[in-house]
Protein backbone atom coordinates (compact mmCIF):
# COMPACT_ATOMS: atom_id res chain seq x y z
CA UNK A 1 0.00 0.00 0.00
CA UNK A 2 1.29 3.46 -0.88
CA UNK A 3 0.53 6.67 0.95
CA UNK A 4 0.51 9.87 -1.11
CA UNK A 5 1.82 13.12 0.34
CA UNK A 6 -0.78 15.62 1.59
CA UNK A 7 -0.40 19.33 0.94
CA UNK A 8 -0.40 21.46 4.13
CA UNK A 9 -3.40 23.78 3.96
CA UNK A 10 -4.56 26.83 5.89
CA UNK A 11 -8.22 27.30 6.67
CA UNK A 12 -10.07 30.59 6.99
CA UNK A 13 -10.59 32.00 10.46
CA UNK A 14 -14.22 32.13 11.61
CA UNK A 15 -14.53 33.77 15.02
CA UNK A 16 -18.14 32.67 15.34
CA UNK A 17 -17.15 29.00 15.38
CA UNK A 18 -14.25 29.39 17.83
CA UNK A 19 -14.63 27.43 21.08
CA UNK A 20 -12.26 27.22 24.01
CA UNK A 21 -10.77 23.86 23.01
CA UNK A 22 -7.03 23.55 22.46
CA UNK A 23 -7.35 22.74 18.77
CA UNK A 24 -10.27 24.11 16.80
CA UNK A 25 -11.43 23.08 13.36
CA UNK A 26 -10.92 26.61 12.04
CA UNK A 27 -7.19 26.35 11.46
CA UNK A 28 -6.34 28.32 14.60
CA UNK A 29 -5.17 27.07 17.98
CA UNK A 30 -6.65 28.73 21.07
CA UNK A 31 -4.32 28.72 24.07
CA UNK A 32 -6.34 29.56 27.20
CA UNK A 33 -3.30 30.06 29.45
CA UNK A 34 -2.06 32.93 27.30
CA UNK A 35 -5.38 34.19 25.90
CA UNK A 36 -4.01 34.27 22.38
CA UNK A 37 -4.82 32.86 18.96
CA UNK A 38 -2.04 31.17 17.01
CA UNK A 39 -2.54 30.41 13.32
CA UNK A 40 -2.26 26.66 12.74
CA UNK A 41 -0.17 25.35 9.86
CA UNK A 42 -1.99 22.02 9.66
CA UNK A 43 -5.72 21.80 9.11
CA UNK A 44 -8.14 19.82 11.24
CA UNK A 45 -8.19 16.80 8.91
CA UNK A 46 -4.39 16.55 8.97
CA UNK A 47 -4.20 16.75 12.75
CA UNK A 48 -6.95 14.16 13.05
CA UNK A 49 -5.15 11.85 10.58
CA UNK A 50 -1.96 12.05 12.65
CA UNK A 51 -3.84 11.34 15.85
CA UNK A 52 -5.55 8.28 14.37
CA UNK A 53 -2.80 6.87 12.14
CA UNK A 54 0.37 7.99 13.93
CA UNK A 55 2.03 9.68 10.97
CA UNK A 56 1.45 12.47 8.46
CA UNK A 57 3.13 13.42 5.18
CA UNK A 58 3.37 17.10 4.29
CA UNK A 59 4.85 18.63 1.14
CA UNK A 60 7.07 21.73 0.97
CA UNK A 61 8.06 21.60 4.64
CA UNK A 62 11.11 23.78 3.94
CA UNK A 63 11.69 26.61 1.50
CA UNK A 64 13.41 26.07 -1.84
CA UNK A 65 16.44 27.94 -0.51
CA UNK A 66 16.60 25.87 2.68
CA UNK A 67 16.38 22.61 0.75
CA UNK A 68 19.15 23.67 -1.63
CA UNK A 69 21.40 24.57 1.30
CA UNK A 70 20.81 21.20 2.98
CA UNK A 71 21.60 19.32 -0.22
CA UNK A 72 24.75 21.35 -0.86
CA UNK A 73 26.02 20.79 2.68
CA UNK A 74 25.41 17.04 2.58
CA UNK A 75 27.14 16.77 -0.81
CA UNK A 76 30.17 18.47 0.75
CA UNK A 77 30.17 15.91 3.58
CA UNK A 78 30.00 13.06 1.08
CA UNK A 79 32.98 14.54 -0.76
CA UNK A 80 34.87 14.88 2.52
CA UNK A 81 34.11 11.26 3.42
CA UNK A 82 36.06 10.06 0.39
CA UNK A 83 39.32 10.78 2.24
CA UNK A 84 38.34 8.52 5.18
CA UNK A 85 38.29 4.75 5.50
CA UNK A 86 36.54 4.45 8.89
CA UNK A 87 34.03 6.44 10.93
CA UNK A 88 35.46 9.84 11.85
CA UNK A 89 34.79 13.15 13.60
CA UNK A 90 33.66 13.43 17.21
CA UNK A 91 30.42 14.21 19.04
CA UNK A 92 29.84 15.33 22.63
CA UNK A 93 30.10 11.79 24.00
CA UNK A 94 33.27 10.96 22.05
CA UNK A 95 31.68 8.74 19.41
CA UNK A 96 32.25 9.36 15.71
CA UNK A 97 30.07 11.98 14.02
CA UNK A 98 30.30 10.51 10.52
CA UNK A 99 29.43 6.82 10.06
CA UNK A 100 30.52 4.88 6.96
CA UNK A 101 28.86 1.77 5.61
CA UNK A 102 30.91 -1.34 4.92
CA UNK A 103 32.37 -1.12 1.42
CA UNK A 104 32.88 2.64 1.54
CA UNK A 105 35.62 3.95 -0.73
CA UNK A 106 36.65 7.13 -2.52
CA UNK A 107 35.21 5.74 -5.75
CA UNK A 108 31.97 4.56 -4.09
CA UNK A 109 31.29 6.67 -0.99
CA UNK A 110 28.85 5.22 1.53
CA UNK A 111 28.31 7.93 4.13
CA UNK A 112 25.22 6.66 5.96
CA UNK A 113 24.95 8.72 9.16
CA UNK A 114 25.81 12.21 10.39
CA UNK A 115 25.23 12.61 14.11
CA UNK A 116 23.95 15.97 15.42
CA UNK A 117 24.36 17.89 12.15
CA UNK A 118 22.82 20.98 13.78
CA UNK A 119 26.08 21.40 15.70
CA UNK A 120 28.26 21.70 12.59
CA UNK A 121 25.90 23.28 10.04
CA UNK A 122 23.96 26.49 10.53
CA UNK A 123 21.71 25.49 7.60
CA UNK A 124 20.59 22.31 9.37
CA UNK A 125 20.25 24.18 12.67
CA UNK A 126 18.02 26.84 11.14
CA UNK A 127 15.77 24.27 9.46
CA UNK A 128 15.43 22.46 12.79
CA UNK A 129 14.45 25.70 14.55
CA UNK A 130 12.70 27.82 11.96
CA UNK A 131 10.87 26.08 9.14
CA UNK A 132 7.39 24.98 8.22
CA UNK A 133 8.47 21.55 9.47
CA UNK A 134 8.90 22.97 12.99
CA UNK A 135 5.53 24.70 12.79
CA UNK A 136 3.83 21.44 11.80
CA UNK A 137 5.32 19.62 14.79
CA UNK A 138 4.15 22.41 17.10
CA UNK A 139 0.63 21.97 15.73
CA UNK A 140 0.72 18.32 16.77
CA UNK A 141 2.34 18.41 20.24
CA UNK A 142 2.73 22.13 21.03
CA UNK A 143 2.28 24.96 21.67
CA UNK A 144 5.43 24.62 23.79
CA UNK A 145 7.96 22.59 21.83
CA UNK A 146 11.44 21.34 22.74
CA UNK A 147 14.26 19.92 20.58
CA UNK A 148 15.76 16.57 21.56
CA UNK A 149 18.24 15.41 18.87
CA UNK A 150 18.98 15.24 15.16
CA UNK A 151 20.81 13.07 12.68
CA UNK A 152 21.07 12.39 8.97
CA UNK A 153 20.37 8.88 7.71
CA UNK A 154 21.45 8.44 4.12
CA UNK A 155 21.24 5.53 1.71
CA UNK A 156 23.47 6.37 -1.20
CA UNK A 157 22.93 4.38 -4.43
CA UNK A 158 23.39 0.67 -3.84
CA UNK A 159 23.52 1.02 -0.03
CA UNK A 160 22.84 -2.32 1.63
CA UNK A 161 21.77 -0.94 5.02
CA UNK A 162 18.22 -1.70 6.06
CA UNK A 163 16.49 -0.30 9.13
CA UNK A 164 14.84 -3.12 11.05
CA UNK A 165 11.36 -2.54 12.43
CA UNK A 166 11.26 -0.70 15.73
CA UNK A 167 9.67 2.16 17.67
CA UNK A 168 11.63 5.27 18.64
CA UNK A 169 10.25 5.61 22.17
CA UNK A 170 12.20 2.64 23.64
CA UNK A 171 15.40 4.39 22.47
CA UNK A 172 14.41 7.76 23.97
CA UNK A 173 11.82 7.25 26.75
CA UNK A 174 10.37 10.43 28.25
CA UNK A 175 7.94 11.13 31.07
CA UNK A 176 5.18 11.25 28.43
CA UNK A 177 4.99 10.16 24.79
CA UNK A 178 4.28 13.50 23.11
CA UNK A 179 7.31 13.16 20.86
CA UNK A 180 7.45 13.52 17.08
CA UNK A 181 10.20 12.34 14.77
CA UNK A 182 10.30 14.61 11.72
CA UNK A 183 11.90 12.88 8.72
CA UNK A 184 12.67 15.52 6.11
CA UNK A 185 13.26 14.19 2.61
CA UNK A 186 16.43 15.89 1.41
CA UNK A 187 16.19 13.75 -1.74
CA UNK A 188 13.10 12.52 -3.52
CA UNK A 189 12.00 9.28 -1.86
CA UNK A 190 10.70 6.59 -4.20
CA UNK A 191 9.57 3.01 -3.75
CA UNK A 192 12.97 1.84 -5.02
CA UNK A 193 15.49 3.85 -2.98
CA UNK A 194 14.78 2.50 0.50
CA UNK A 195 11.70 4.47 1.64
CA UNK A 196 10.32 4.60 5.14
CA UNK A 197 7.56 2.08 5.86
CA UNK A 198 5.15 2.48 8.77
CA UNK A 199 2.45 0.43 10.46
CA UNK A 200 -0.57 2.74 10.82
CA UNK A 201 -2.24 2.95 14.25
CA UNK A 202 0.58 1.03 15.95
CA UNK A 203 1.33 4.10 18.10
CA UNK A 204 -1.82 3.27 20.06
CA UNK A 205 -0.73 -0.24 20.91
CA UNK A 206 2.04 -2.03 22.73
CA UNK A 207 5.51 -0.59 23.35
CA UNK A 208 7.72 -3.46 22.19
CA UNK A 209 10.83 -4.76 23.88
CA UNK A 210 14.01 -4.27 21.82
CA UNK A 211 16.05 -6.60 24.06
CA UNK A 212 16.32 -10.23 22.97
CA UNK A 213 18.28 -12.94 24.80
CA UNK A 214 20.06 -10.28 26.84
CA UNK A 215 21.13 -8.28 23.79
CA UNK A 216 19.79 -4.84 22.89
CA UNK A 217 19.07 -5.39 19.20
CA UNK A 218 17.21 -2.13 18.56
CA UNK A 219 14.53 -4.12 16.71
CA UNK A 220 11.27 -5.94 17.41
CA UNK A 221 11.13 -9.73 17.16
CA UNK A 222 10.47 -11.64 13.94
CA UNK A 223 6.78 -12.25 14.60
CA UNK A 224 6.07 -8.52 15.01
CA UNK A 225 8.21 -7.76 11.95
CA UNK A 226 6.10 -10.11 9.81
CA UNK A 227 2.94 -8.39 11.01
CA UNK A 228 4.43 -5.02 10.12
CA UNK A 229 5.48 -6.11 6.62
CA UNK A 230 2.03 -7.56 5.91
CA UNK A 231 0.31 -4.28 6.75
CA UNK A 232 2.96 -1.64 5.95
CA UNK A 233 2.35 1.70 4.29
CA UNK A 234 5.23 3.02 2.15
CA UNK A 235 5.92 6.75 2.55
CA UNK A 236 7.25 8.38 -0.60
CA UNK A 237 7.46 12.03 -1.59
CA UNK A 238 9.31 14.74 -3.42
CA UNK A 239 12.38 16.40 -1.92
CA UNK A 240 11.34 18.91 0.74
CA UNK A 241 8.46 16.76 2.01
CA UNK A 242 8.41 15.64 5.63
CA UNK A 243 6.99 12.58 7.35
CA UNK A 244 5.88 13.42 10.87
CA UNK A 245 5.88 10.26 12.95
CA UNK A 246 4.66 9.55 16.47
CA UNK A 247 7.42 8.21 18.70
CA UNK A 248 5.54 4.93 19.29
CA UNK A 249 4.80 4.17 15.64
CA UNK A 250 6.37 0.96 14.30
CA UNK A 251 8.55 1.62 11.27
CA UNK A 252 11.46 0.34 9.20
CA UNK A 253 13.00 0.58 5.74
CA UNK A 254 14.70 -1.60 3.13
CA UNK A 255 18.04 -1.17 1.31
CA UNK A 256 18.43 1.29 -1.56
CA UNK A 257 18.15 -0.80 -4.72
CA UNK A 258 18.21 2.17 -7.08
CA UNK A 259 20.78 4.50 -8.62
CA UNK A 260 19.32 7.48 -6.75
CA UNK A 261 20.25 8.63 -3.22
CA UNK A 262 17.79 8.71 -0.32
CA UNK A 263 18.85 11.13 2.37
CA UNK A 264 16.71 12.05 5.40
CA UNK A 265 17.33 14.85 7.89
CA UNK A 266 15.75 13.54 11.09
CA UNK A 267 14.86 15.94 13.90
CA UNK A 268 13.21 14.71 17.09
CA UNK A 269 11.03 17.06 19.15
CA UNK A 270 9.08 16.68 22.35
CA UNK A 271 6.41 18.59 24.17
CA UNK A 272 8.12 20.99 26.58
CA UNK A 273 6.73 19.11 29.59
CA UNK A 274 8.09 15.73 28.42
CA UNK A 275 11.29 15.04 30.38
CA UNK A 276 13.90 12.49 29.18
CA UNK A 277 14.17 9.37 31.35
CA UNK A 278 17.51 8.18 29.94
CA UNK A 279 20.59 9.81 28.35
CA UNK A 280 20.29 11.05 24.79
CA UNK A 281 21.58 8.47 22.26
CA UNK A 282 22.61 11.36 19.99
CA UNK A 283 23.71 14.04 22.47
CA UNK A 284 23.81 17.63 21.27
CA UNK A 285 24.61 21.05 22.63
CA UNK A 286 21.14 22.06 21.42
CA UNK A 287 19.22 19.44 23.41
CA UNK A 288 16.40 21.03 25.39
CA UNK A 289 16.18 24.24 23.35
CA UNK A 290 12.65 25.65 23.28
CA UNK A 291 11.87 26.10 19.59
CA UNK A 292 8.23 27.16 19.95
CA UNK A 293 6.32 28.61 22.89
CA UNK A 294 7.77 28.98 26.38
CA UNK A 295 9.39 26.99 29.17
CA UNK A 296 6.81 26.07 31.81
CA UNK A 297 8.99 24.13 34.30
CA UNK A 298 6.25 21.50 34.52
CA UNK A 299 6.61 17.72 34.15
CA UNK A 300 3.73 15.70 32.69
CA UNK A 301 3.75 11.92 32.86
CA UNK A 302 1.90 8.96 31.39
CA UNK A 303 1.93 5.30 32.38
CA UNK A 304 4.37 2.91 30.71
CA UNK A 305 6.78 0.18 31.78
CA UNK A 306 9.74 -0.61 29.51
CA UNK A 307 13.37 -1.69 29.95
CA UNK A 308 16.06 0.96 29.69
CA UNK A 309 17.77 1.15 26.31
CA UNK A 310 21.47 0.50 25.78
CA UNK A 311 23.33 3.53 24.50
CA UNK A 312 25.15 2.94 21.20
CA UNK A 313 28.88 2.45 21.59
CA UNK A 314 29.68 3.18 17.94
CA UNK A 315 28.68 5.92 15.53
CA UNK A 316 25.09 4.76 15.11
CA UNK A 317 22.40 2.27 16.08
CA UNK A 318 22.94 0.41 12.80
CA UNK A 319 25.63 -1.61 14.58
CA UNK A 320 23.16 -2.47 17.36
CA UNK A 321 20.63 -3.67 14.80
CA UNK A 322 23.29 -5.75 13.04
CA UNK A 323 23.66 -7.99 16.12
Amino acid sequence: MRCDVNQALLQDFNIGSLKSELVSTTGFRYIPDFKVLVMATLNYEQRQFFDEQGYLLVEDAVSVEQLAALREQFAAWVEESKSHQVAYGETLDGRARFDLESGHSADRPMLRRVNAPTEISNDYYQVMRDSLMTDCVADLIGPNLKFHHSKINSKLPGAATAVKWHQDFPFTPHSNDDLVTALLMVDEVTEENGPLQVLPESHRGEIYDLWHDGIFTGAVDDAVTRQCLDNAVTCTGKAGSVCLMHTRLLHGSSPNLSTRPRTLFIAVYSAEDAVPCTPNPVPSQHQGEIVRGVKTNHIRSCAFNIPSPQLPRTASFFDQQAQ
